[in-house]
């Protein structure tokens, strides 16, 4: 296990051949005791670009099928498509067997199963027309006296990735809405030692505490599927996240992250499905 608090050293994979990579979950980049589940998509589009370099994830689509540990793991890789403009990879991420169960041993190795698609990002152009509901809400760097997610922080126990990344959330944004209205949740996040890349701003499409937090449900939110558009390359800088939702069920719940990088332009978009935290006695 490695201690390096780096995202480019947690992103790290070796080639084994065949589409195979080895890498390690890093112990840092977990909330509570499980790897966070942007940095495993993360690592899928990584391996991706590495079976396609010159080209860069566009969309991730993935599927979590159990919560690995940190620890070592490997990243197959299987091209289903190599295109002119779009390519597609189909990804499993898998760690060591699981104990106790009856079902098929291998099955029960891949945790995130992904399909990538490959192309190249639209980060020369503007676009045609961009409805960025964060540039109105939050400006490019984080209002003074916003701490960082650390130690002495009310989220620092769970959140690791303060480790690796500077975090700051508005706690004012976790509150239910005194006017009803659904949770917005807003954070500024940058990585420590290098500059946000894409496969960082992936990660930061799932950086938030569930938005059943404005509904009083606390607790594990297990993502079940979670999608991710890679609009635009970060320009260097703070990356600003808000966090939205459509409806919280009574079982499941969806929500949105919007990630905008220094310059103003929408370089994440995600939308995830999730399960409800149980109410708490």
């Amino acid at each position: 296990m490695t201690s390096s608090t780096l995202f480019t050293d947690a992103m790290a994979l070796t080639p084994a051949g065949e589409g195979v990579y080895h890498g390690v979950l890093n112990e840092h980049w977990t909330i509570g005791p499980k790897v966070h589940g942007g940095a495993m998509l993360a690592l899928c589009a990584n391996a991706a670009r590495h079976e396609m370099p010159g080209v860069e994830p566009i969309a991730v689509s993935g599927n979590f099928l159990w919560a690995p540990d940190p620890g070592a793991m490997q990243v197959v890789t299987t091209v289903r498509k190599r295109g002119r403009r779009v390519s597609l990879v189909d990804v499993e991420l898998r760690q060591g067997d699981r104990v106790g169960d009856e079902r098929s041993r291998e099955e029960h190795r891949v945790a995130v199963r992904a399909a990538i698609t490959m192309g190249i990002p639209e980060h020369h152009v503007p676009p045609l027309l961009s409805v960025n509901p964060v540039l109105p809400l939050m400006m490019p760097e984080p209002p003074p006296g916003l701490e960082p997610i650390g130690p002495g922080h009310p989220m620092a126990d769970i959140v690791h990735l303060c480790r690796g990344c500077d975090i700051r959330p508005s706690l004012t944004t976790f509150a239910p809405r005194t006017d009803g209205g659904p949770p917005m949740i807003e954070y500024w996040v940058r990585p420590k030692g290098v500059e946000p890349d894409l496969l960082f701003a992936l990660l930061c499409g799932d950086v938030s505490a569930p938005v059943t937090y404005g509904v009083n449900r606390f607790g594990w939110a297990p993502t079940v599927q979670l999608t991710a558009y890679l609009r635009a390359l970060p320009a260097d800088g703070w990356l600003r996240v808000m966090c939205t939702t459509t409806q919280i069920g009574q079982d499941w719940f969806d929500e949105d992250h919007i990630v905008v990088d220094s310059q103003g332009h929408i370089v994440v978009q995600t939308r995830q499905l999730a399960m409800v935290p149980a109410a708490q006695a």
